[in-house]
């Protein structure tokens, strides 16, 4: 039997303190010197922080004495709804009104309102019986004649495993048509030498290179000659050489293709055998993104991001068809797992990847 036990700002200080014990788990919760509130969760595994009230941000996560988390130019989370002000999470829920970088006649920021968002309502839920312990939350976006719906995020922790279940259900609380668009930013770190191996032809056709460059990113000279060599062949991205030029950012759009279970699969191999690990259903989330940025400020990787859309901002995913139109009163899905894998698990999993690359 599953026991919820809410949440308040109040119950957060400086100093960390024990909200739980049961089995292998322990939570913990504290509050940044910036203000914003924390829960530490462990299993035997390793722990993750969240931010409860802060987008349900997964703002760090480790497990077998390695740190999953893109290094980046943040010690701690800042008290902003501003995305690059305070970037560096593990996971960070995007959209909804508006997704990627905005375009000239867009009005969203930057990933839409949702990676921020203060979230009104949080919860630990402890299931015993599951051997599980989850944060959840809940965020009302209210715009007058515009916009009116409820995000619930979670992210559950399994006893003895280093996989997240990472979930988000949309309702459209109008009684009228309503539309979003969502993208999953699970910022891994990069492993020189690392490889990279996902449920996707290797060519151009399916890995498609991003040629358009952003506002917020400053290429340098040579940028221009990497992301045309990528664009005719993919394959030299695979492999996480610290000698390529991911800088600032490298984005792909990647056909991603489900197997039996209609799950999609991405990894990072790392030269030991384990893996970084990232699977989700095609038939919720049919977009897929891989974003790679390897400086000497900000080193992470975006396996693949499940998304609704592209990140070229409202307008022009608009004009591709990648905008959903959610009905009034209906509720939109997606589950995703994340984590790490052991050397059986990821040789295992590259076995389930090439039978699907290859059927």
């Amino acid at each position: 039997m599953a026991v919820r036990i809410d949440l308040h700002r109040s119950s957060f200080e400086s100093r960390e303190r024990r909200l739980l014990e049961t089995g292998e788990f322990t939570v913990s919760a504290f509050r940044y010197d910036s203000g914003i509130e924390a829960l530490r969760v462990c299993n035997a595994r390793g722990e993750i922080i969240v931010l409860p009230f802060k987008g349900q941000q997964i703002w760090r996560a480790g497990f077998d004495g390695r740190d999953l988390t893109m290094r980046s130019m943040f010690d701690e989370p800042v008290d902003t709804q501003v995305y690059l002000e305070t970037y560096g999470a593990f996971m960070i829920h995007c959209g909804l009104a508006g997704l990627g970088a905005p375009g000239p006649d867009d009005t969203h920021p930057l990933h839409g309102e949702l990676p921020n968002a203060p979230f009104q309502k949080a919860w630990l839920v402890i299931d015993e019986g599951e051997g599980t312990v989850a944060v959840g939350g809940s965020y009302q976006h209210t715009v007058a004649f515009s916009t009116n719906y409820l995000a619930t995020a979670q992210v559950a922790m399994t006893a003895g495993s280093a996989l997240l279940g990472v979930s988000l259900a949309v309702e459209n609380l109008k009684q009228t048509p309503m539309e979003m668009m969502y993208l999953a930013h699970a910022n891994f770190r990069p492993v020189d030498h690392g490889e990279l191996h996902y449920t996707a032809s290797y060519d151009a056709g399916s890995v498609r290179v991003r040629t358009s460059i952003p506002a917020h990113i400053s290429p340098k000279p040579d940028y221009m000659a990497f992301i045309e060599t990528l664009a005719r062949d993919p394959l030299p991205h695979h492999r996480m050489d610290p000698a390529l030029a991911f800088d600032p950012e490298v984005v792909f759009s990647i056909d991603m293709m489900a197997d039996g279970d209609g799950l999609a699969h991405a990894m990072q191999a790392h030269p030991d055998g384990t893996a970084d690990y990232i699977g989700f259903r095609p038939d919720q989330a049919p977009v897929c993104t891989r974003w790679v940025c390897r400086t000497p400020d900000q080193d992470g990787l975006g396996i693949a991001f499940p998304a609704t859309a592209e990140v070229e901002g409202y307008t022009a995913e608009k004009a591709k068809g990648h905008v959903i139109e959610l009905v009034g009163g209906a509720t939109w899905n997606i589950d995703i797992s994340m984590g790490l894998l052991t050397a059986t698990e990821a040789a295992g999993l590259k076995d389930r990847i090439d039978a699907v690359r290859n059927g």
